[in-house]
């Protein structure tokens, strides 16, 4: 890790420019795209850079994103600075307690943070989305299609791309013109922060779009990452139905989309990025993906998938990537 989070060249002008003049730029954390974050320390005072380079990622909707969260009364990242030019942004340090370390630190922690997670949820969705981009059939079909373009060639099986659409098309038409709410599209345990005042701060939102309410709550509990007790699954389910409608057949569906997708993510940062850790979480999506395809309402997902994913091409498959 260490030579891919060296700072870059230009940080030290930008921080000058930003009155962070002699700053430490320490290694923070790298993600599953081409984004790096730092953390700059200077008189006891701190704050993060994201160096994401503008030939490989737009910055604007994060900006977008975060000023709309801020407006509404959620808790992202001040902006305390920004060169799009040069893919720089400082932000407000929200420290390191991250949800998923402080349950590992804490276990007996896990239902009452899990509790405020969906407290959260639930506020926002009584919240307009604002001007955000529409959750359609045709992101959820260039999601999914993910799937037969990156999975299927590494476990070495062909796929007939438009019948997986058509079922995707079939399945998901109850759930595809919903836009009324905002799904922050990475909602789970990793890019939730617990912060001093007691409440919650948000990472990696900026790919939010207007859509379907259940989709983060499929994030944050089939969490690729981490197992979440199917019992404490159906506590956080009841507890955001107190406040919002919850559409079982709609979870289901949206979960394996969702699930479908990241195995062709994981896959993805394998083959292409040179990311094999993220083989290990294989097992624990097709888990999910499993269960939520055994809903009548993914009759024709199943199908499709019984057709042409054999057994010994699913979990097992990744037995030997276990972390």
């Amino acid at each position: 890790m260490a030579a891919t989070m060296i700072p870059p060249a230009h940080a030290p002008a930008f921080l000058e420019r930003a009155g962070w003049q002699g700053a430490a730029i320490l290694p923070l954390a790298g993600d599953a795209s081409f984004r790096r974050y730092f953390r700059v320390e200077r008189d006891g005072q701190s704050a993060v850079l994201m160096d994401a380079p503008p030939e490989h990622e737009d910055s604007r909707p994060f900006l977008a994103v975060a000023r709309h969260l801020d407006a509404i009364g959620f808790r992202a990242p001040r902006i305390l600075a920004e060169d799009l030019g040069q893919g720089l942004i400082l932000l407000e340090d929200f420290g390191d307690a991250r949800m998923k370390e402080v349950i590992e630190a804490d276990p007996a922690a896990e239902s009452g943070i899990y509790a405020r997670a969906i407290d959260l949820l639930a506020d926002l969705h009584d919240a307009a989305p604002g001007a955000l981009p529409p959750y359609d059939m045709a992101v959820y079909q260039r999601e999914a299609g993910l799937f037969p373009e990156w999975y299927m060639p590494a476990v070495g099986l062909d796929s007939d791309g438009a019948a997986y659409r058509d079922a995707w098309n079939e399945a998901l038409a109850p759930v595809a013109q919903d836009r009324s709410i905002t799904v922050l599209r990475d909602y789970h345990a990793e890019n939730i922060m617990l912060l001093g005042d007691g409440s919650l701060g948000l990472l990696d939102f900026q790919d939010a779009l207007a859509g379907h309410p259940v989709y983060d709550l499929v994030s944050l509990l089939q969490d690729a990452r981490r197992d979440v007790p199917e019992v404490l699954e159906a506590d956080m389910i009841a507890r955001y139905a107190e406040r919002h409608r919850f559409d079982a057949a709609a979870y289901a569906l949206l979960g394996a989309q969702r699930n479908a997708k990241i195995l062709g993510i994981f896959t993805r940062l394998w083959k292409r990025d040179g990311k094999p850790r993220y083989l290990a979480f294989q097992p624990r999506v097709w888990a999910y993906l499993e269960r939520d395809l055994a809903h009548p309402a993914l009759e024709p997902v199943k199908a499709w998938f019984d057709s042409h994913v054999p057994p010994d091409a699913r979990s097992a498959f990744w037995a030997g990537y276990a972390a």
